[in-house]
């Protein structure tokens, strides 16, 4: 299921470099204007990839990590990853 706020929060930094920079400085300040669940702001504080994976758009989810500053290499890790555990999980094997 997809999540507005959360999405709105990755459109709006895909939108402004400005406010990217602004993110950088201060996850805080900018986290705060967006009424993102509890949890879901929890994702993004930890940057839970596979938790937000799920709840937005491919190119928004890849776009937030390079504003964020995870490397290239760091986010398709835990893309693997998260893919790798949803496999898991759904198998009936």
């Amino acid at each position: 299921m997809r999540d507005y706020w959360l999405s709105k929060l990755f459109f709006d930094l895909q939108s402004s470099p400005a406010l990217g920079d602004e993110y950088r400085a201060s996850r805080k300040k900018i986290l705060d204007r967006y009424p993102l669940k509890p949890e879901v702001r929890t994702a993004v504080e930890r940057d839970d990839v596979a938790f937000l994976a799920s709840r937005v758009n491919p190119y928004l989810l890849r776009f937030y990590f390079v504003v964020a500053g995870m490397s290239e290499a760091d986010f398709l890790k835990k893309v693997r990853t998260a893919g790798a555990d949803a496999a898991a999980r759904s198998s009936h094997g």
